[in-house]
This record gives C-alpha cells, structure tokens and sequence, in this order.
C-alpha cells in the first residue's frame, strides 16, 4: 500500500515579477524545475496585478526594487493583499533593509515572505519558502531576522531582560517557525519552548487578552522596531 506522505505535493500555481531579465528567468526556471507550474512572468508591479486579475495563484513572488517606483514590490504586494488577501505574497531583495521588514510586516503577518535573492538561488530553497507561504506562514530570510533579533545589548529594559536562550527563541519566531520547529532547531521540549514564549510575552509586557498567534506577531514587531531605533 503506498503511503500517502510519500506522494508528491501538488504543484502551485505561481507568477512572477522581477525587472531583471536574467533573474527573472532564472526564476521561472527554478520553479518549474520543483514541479511548480509558473502562469506568467512580468517586469513590473501593474502587469503582475493585471496577470492576477485574469488568471488567479497561490503566490506571487515579487521583486521589491522594481516599476513602477523604486520600491514598486511594496507597493504592489500592498494592492494585491487588498484585492486577493489569499494569495501568499514572497518579496525579493538583494539587501536585508530593516524598513524593507517593517513595511512588510505592516501588509500582513499570514502568506507573506522575505527572503533574500542570493539565499533562494537553489531549487529547494525556493521550493521550501514558496510552499510555506502557500501553507499561510510568514518567512523571513533567517539572516535578517538574526540581524535584527540578535542581540539585546542596547534595547529598551524589557528587551535587554530577555536571557539568551528567550532571545533565541525570539528570532526562531521572526523566520515564522512553530513552536514544534522551534523545539526541532535548539533540541528543546515543546514545553520548554512554551516557558521560553511565555516568558517573553511577559517581559515584553504583552496583552493577555490578544491570541497567541497575535502575542507572536506583537513579539517581533516590538523587538525589530527597538532594534531600528536604537
């Protein structure tokens, strides 16, 4: 009997747009090579809206520097939440910008991406990132997160009270991981992962009455927003 698990995921449907040719091919190659099936590939953020408008996807996978303005990537990942709020949304850069973050994790906390152009250069690497989006997660390039989330030297009290291992944890949250993932990655309990997100949920004065999946979210906007202006 075939074990279901084993059978391959069912491939997505994607557009692209990116205004450098060669990426942009380079992409669209790579998605198809993991089984993805690519409806379009367009230079910028209006010829992306309109491919979506005819011929709806699971993802759209969007340059951030790109027409029609010099961050035209936000400003269309903006439009497309507002007009097709279940399409996941993976933004491009060659450079891991603290505001590029911000401003993303402003159009949403479900579905979204940002990873890094040089970091998502292999099959499985963008094959991972474009499925968890799909699967509604929000994927941050683990570099940006480490350098964001890394250390609390500096910061606000409630932030430099947190121990090395909460922080740690607080940048595992950053890259959209769960806490089983989180218990996977620093070979801990799933109850210890608990007690270290409890534990910073208290120490960043959190509302008890939000959801968890809130605390999360409030959680590292405190902590990357902290870490901006120090």
């Amino acid at each position: 009997m075939t074990d279901p698990s084993a059978e391959p995921p069912v491939p997505l449907r994607v557009a692209v747009a990116e205004d450098g040719a060669l990426f942009r091919e380079g992409l669209v190659l790579l998605l198809e090579a993991t089984g993805h099936h690519v409806v379009g590939a367009v230079d910028d953020g209006d010829k992306l809206a309109a491919l979506i408008e005819r011929t709806p996807v699971d993802v759209a996978v969007l340059d951030i520097r790109m027409p029609p303005e010099p961050d035209g990537g936000l400003t269309t990942a903006r439009r497309l939440r507002a007009l097709h709020p279940r399409t996941g949304l993976l933004l491009l850069s060659h450079y891991a910008e603290a505001h590029y973050l911000m401003e993303i994790l402003k159009i949403g906390t479900e579905a979204i991406g940002y990873r890094l152009k040089d970091r998502i250069s292999s099959a499985d690497a963008l094959r991972d990132t474009v499925r968890r989006v799909s699967a509604g997660e929000i994927v941050i390039e683990p570099v940006v997160a480490a350098h964001l989330v890394g250390s609390p030297a500096g910061q606000p009290d409630e932030l430099g009270s947190l121990t090395g291992r909460e922080a740690e944890v607080l940048r595992l949250m950053a890259e959209g991981r769960s806490n089983s993932g989180i218990a996977r990655e620093l070979f801990l309990s799933p109850k210890a992962v608990e007690k270290n997100v409890a534990a910073i949920f208290a120490k960043l004065n959190l509302p008890t009455d939000a959801t968890s999946h809130h605390r999360r979210v409030l959680a590292v906007l405190t902590y990357l927003r902290a870490r901006r202006e120090g």
